[in-house]
């Protein structure tokens, strides 16, 4: 068995085990600030990441680092409080180690959600996102030998985010009264926040939104054909006009997020609802 599986395979069963070997119907990752959602789980089943064998710690800011399992509209759901991010020196393998886990674990949809500076002029902080497509800008998670037990060697990527599930939010959010943005997400590396020569040059490039995570996760997530909505809260307006004193601040970007997470939350859990 290629040892990258097996490593999966024993962190699934440690979970497994602990969650009394249900099998979650969604997956939710949980970006920065965004993780009051998980407060809403019931029937809490609570898992650090750090006593999951083969495990990283999350170390971002506003990522608490814990699997909560348990119910979300009226479905078994398990969702990752924080995410692994290329940043923080982890390989590819780790950031995306959490995503094969919930394949084999038996989810049947994710969802992936993420704080983003806002390149669109449109768009205002605390504005929601859905993400109908995106531009990498990280290593693609899928460099090395292909793990043939999850998905072919060459994906298609046609349609990163499942159609029906956006056509699903829009209703949802129709009914709630709720406004939403949709648009394309661009991933960087980061830590550094991007210059306001960056910010214009992927505006022009066609991305709405910038952040530093996520893309990563949909690819491994659609590898293993896996049907993905993706979810970007605008938590500041990333431009190139900035006034002389403007200064991007990772406490605010997190403080933006947590503002919008209600609404993101009564999204996700009906969506889920509906599943």
């Amino acid at each position: 068995m290629d040892p990258r599986t097996e490593k999966i395979n024993i962190a699934a069963k440690f979970i497994s085990e602990r969650i009394g070997e249900r099998t979650p119907v969604a997956g939710i990752v949980l970006g920065s600030g965004l993780g009051k959602l998980a407060e809403k789980i019931a029937d809490q089943v609570v898992i650090p990441y750090k006593t999951v064998p083969g495990f990283p710690e999350a170390t971002a800011i506003g990522h608490k680092g814990n699997f909560i399992a348990g119910e979300l509209g009226g479905k078994f759901v398990i969702a990752m409080q924080g995410r692994f991010h290329y940043y923080e020196g982890y390989p590819m393998e780790l950031v995306t180690l959490p995503i094969r886990v919930m394949k084999v674990l038996g989810i049947s949809a994710l969802f992936v959600s993420n704080a983003a500076g806002g390149v669109n002029y449109d768009y205002k902080v605390g504005d929601m996102m859905i993400i109908r497509d995106h531009i990498n800008l990280l290593p693609n998670p899928l460099i090395g030998k292909n793990m043939e037990d999850f998905g072919p060697r060459f994906p298609d990527m046609t349609r990163p985010y499942d159609q029906n599930l956006i056509k699903r939010a829009e209703i949802i959010a129709s009914q709630m009264g709720l406004k939403l943005r949709k648009g394309v997400y661009l991933a960087g590396t980061g830590p550094s926040y991007e210059t306001p020569a960056e910010y214009k040059f992927f505006r022009l490039a066609g991305a709405d939104a910038v952040g530093m995570s996520t893309i990563p996760e949909v690819i491994v997530a659609r590898h293993s054909s896996i049907p993905v909505f993706g979810m970007s809260v605008i938590t500041n307006e990333a431009h190139d006009d900035y006034a002389d004193d403007y200064v991007n601040d990772g406490d605010d970007v997190v403080a933006a997020a947590d503002a919008a997470a209600d609404r993101m939350t009564l999204l996700f859990s009906k969506m889920i609802e509906s599943l």
